[in-house]
């Protein structure tokens, strides 16, 4: 087997990641890029392992699977601020996320800011 054929292929999928993350403002979009650039180092630890005989047997089969739990921990913590982002903003463009800015807090309740200029708690139940 010519591993020349695999690393074109992961080298592609790296590129389409970073070229993913460096350019999209949609959060999931930037998640998936991610996801992609970790898939195409799986690809080449796979391949190296299959062309390349070192003396640890199988060792990059153990790193793919320690890359395919970090990817799945990354997707549960990055989905979970995605949906916190949303709730909060409305939006999950990444370019519009205030990155020096504090959420102001009223009776230790945060305010939700709304397009209007109002401002409106995030409580659910009713004060009575």
């Amino acid at each position: 087997m010519h591993p020349v054929i695999p690393y074109l292929t992961a080298a592609a999928l790296f590129g389409l990641g970073v070229y993913g993350v460096l350019v999209r403002r949609n959060a999931v979009l930037l998640l998936m890029s991610v996801e992609l650039m970790l898939n195409a180092v799986n690809l080449i630890l796979i391949t190296s392992d299959a062309t390349v005989r070192a003396e640890l047997p199988a060792s990059g089969q153990v790193f793919a699977l320690f890359v395919i739990v970090l990817a799945a921990a990354e997707v549960g913590v990055g989905l979970a601020l995605i949906l916190a982002l949303y709730r909060l903003r409305a939006s999950v463009a990444v370019d519009r996320i205030p990155l020096s800015e504090r959420a102001p807090v009223t009776d230790g309740i945060p305010v939700q800011r709304r397009p209007s200029g109002a401002t409106l708690p995030v409580r659910d139940e009713v004060d009575l």
